[in-house]
């Protein structure tokens, strides 16, 4: 229908008015807007989700510390020469291993002042702190610097294959006596 100016003509039908919009027919400003808001919102709704599920992930595998054992086999007493300080396992166990005529011993490498760790030099056949200049004899004993105790020695023990066995589990103080303690020297 034409007005007869090639304009379509108005009905005034009210079912021709409130029509659906043809497919393919731009869609109106208001739900163009609202879709677009739409889509925001769920998209940020599924970040937020991702990132609380993150969080409980996380939660589920905590951080692990991974600590060399407290105990290990420290080779054959015929593998340490009488007289010497066997510097082996100092990196990897924090351990000296002492041998004397009588047997052999395990002293810990840290010193007693402020925990450095404490270095072996053989020249002048003593440890030695490079912090603050403590020294200490081959058998543990202080003797010089501000270090308040000698070192301390571990728990040795022979294992039933005949390897020595060092547990750092158990600590033997000098001043408190326990050096006397039948585990805290291998008699050989």
């Amino acid at each position: 229908m034409t007005n007869g100016e090639g304009t379509p003509a108005v009905s005034s039908n009210p079912a021709t008015i409130a029509a659906a919009p043809k497919p393919g027919a731009p869609q109106s400003p208001a739900r163009r807007k609202f879709l677009s808001w739409f889509g925001l919102a769920w998209a940020s709704f599924a970040a937020a989700t991702m990132g609380a599920l993150s969080l409980v992930g996380r939660f589920m595998f905590p951080n692990v510390l991974f600590e060399p054992p407290t105990s290990f086999k420290a080779g054959f007493p015929d593998d340490y020469e009488v007289g010497s300080v066997d510097t082996r396992w100092k990196e990897k166990f924090g351990v000296f291993m002492v041998r004397t005529a009588e047997g052999i011993y395990a002293l810990s490498v840290v010193c007693t002042h402020l925990g450095c760790t404490v270095n072996w030099q053989g020249g002048e056949n003593k440890f030695k702190c490079p912090c603050h200049g403590s020294g200490y004899y081959k058998s543990g004993i202080n003797f010089e610097g501000p270090t308040p105790r000698p070192l301390e020695r571990f728990a040795i023990s022979l294992a039933e294959d005949g390897q020595i066995l060092v547990d750092k589990s158990r600590k033997f103080q000098q001043e408190k006596g326990q050096w006397n303690d039948p585990s805290s020297f291998l008699n050989l």
